[in-house]
């Protein structure tokens, strides 16, 4: 077995969030200027798009709202939210972001890549930031955030196959896009590692890295696909499961609920704090700081050093990690600790290489 995952090379985004649970927000926040320490107006104006989960979706469009919160509170930005129900929704919600008069413009999802880089070309006077992928062609006004997952799922993998009672582990897609394959392609490759250091043959259920095909619902909103699809995992065996769906990973932890000695691995947030009725179900997660990111590229508008260049986070700068264990911290050997802090070490110096057609 070697150290790396190698799948063809095509460059492609990464990703879906850190968050803590919270209800929607109005469709329109702005800021005030008030008494008491209240930050001071920036004179910037900073929006947002969401995908079709919606800012409560426990998932990487919740933590990329947070991440604008945070600039409104802490750097005095005016914000503007739109929420987009469909795909069709990108388009027009972009484009009452310009007419709004924003001064940066945060898309969050691959799936708006195209419209987002359209406006940037036509709007070069606004400045765009797209969460979870890159731009076909860069311009000076638009940066791309996206996060090498695979490294922090390859944690997650090595850490499932540890925890295993069946000697089964399982994952499905929300959509099969770069985003969330690169999830799965490293889960399935720190499985592989844990395999070759402890001589066992734990299996992996819902993806294959070298076919880059596996299990999927086709959406990020019907949660009860994201039930039956781990039922299904469940009755072949798997006893731990990543569903990387968003909100439809919500029906992943209702079949735990439902099956002794299940647990599940959460992504983009740490899941025990997003989905707190649900914690004790949750091993860890695989989590992507989009919220710290989307306020470093807001703070870069307001101190006047925007760049262009794309930020992609990973264990290296911790834009990408696993979640505390939480309620599993007991059940966790010291052994298996220690093997996990030693594999990030590995992969932060290089010596063990995750690679994916996947990662950005």
């Amino acid at each position: 077995m070697k150290n790396s995952i190698k799948v063809s090379a095509v460059a492609a985004a990464a990703a879906l969030m850190l968050a803590a649970c919270g209800a929607a927000p109005e469709a329109d926040t702005q800021t005030t200027a008030t008494e008491g320490g209240a930050a001071p107006e920036a004179g910037v104006k900073a929006c947002m798009v969401s995908d079709e989960g919606g800012f409560d979706d426990k998932s990487f469009n919740q933590s990329g709202y947070e991440g604008l919160m945070r600039a409104k509170d802490e750097l005095g930005v005016e914000v503007k939210t739109a929420e987009s129900s469909s795909d069709a929704d990108f388009d027009p919600n972009i484009s009452n972001m310009i007419t709004e008069g924003c001064d940066i413009i945060i898309g969050v999802g691959f799936k708006m890549a195209d419209q987002l880089e359209a406006k940037a070309k036509e709007n070069p006077d606004v400045k765009f930031a797209l969460v979870d992928s890159t731009f076909q062609e860069q311009t000076d006004n638009a940066r791309a955030l996206v996060f090498n997952t695979a490294e922090a799922s390859y944690l997650a993998g090595y850490l499932a196959a540890g925890m295993t009672e069946t000697g089964k582990i399982g994952t499905f897609l929300g959509m099969k896009i770069p985003t969330t394959a690169i999830f799965a392609d490293g889960f399935e490759g720190g499985m592989m590692k844990y395999n070759e250091v402890h001589s066992t043959d734990v299996k992996l259920l819902g993806w294959d890295t070298a076919t880059q095909e596996g299990s999927y619902t086709g959406d990020f909103s019907d949660v009860a696909k994201g039930k039956n699809t781990t039922e299904q995992l469940i009755n072949q065996g798997a006893d731990v499961i990543m569903p990387v769906a968003g909100p439809v990973g919500a029906g992943a932890l209702t079949a735990a609920s439902e099956h002794d000695g299940v647990s599940v691995i959460w992504v983009d947030a740490d899941g025990y704090n997003t989905q707190p009725e649900h914690g004790q179900y949750i091993l860890t997660s695989v989590v992507k700081e989009i919220g710290a990111a989307v306020f470093d590229t807001i703070k870069s508008v307001v101190d006047d050093n925007w760049s262009a260049e794309q930020y992609v986070g990973s264990l290296a700068n911790d834009g990408v990690s696993i979640a505390p264990l939480h309620d599993f911290d007991s059940k966790v050997s010291q052994e298996l600790k220690d093997e996990l802090e030693q594999l990030k070490q590995d992969i932060i110096s290089g010596t063990i290489k995750v690679e994916t057609q996947n990662q950005p």
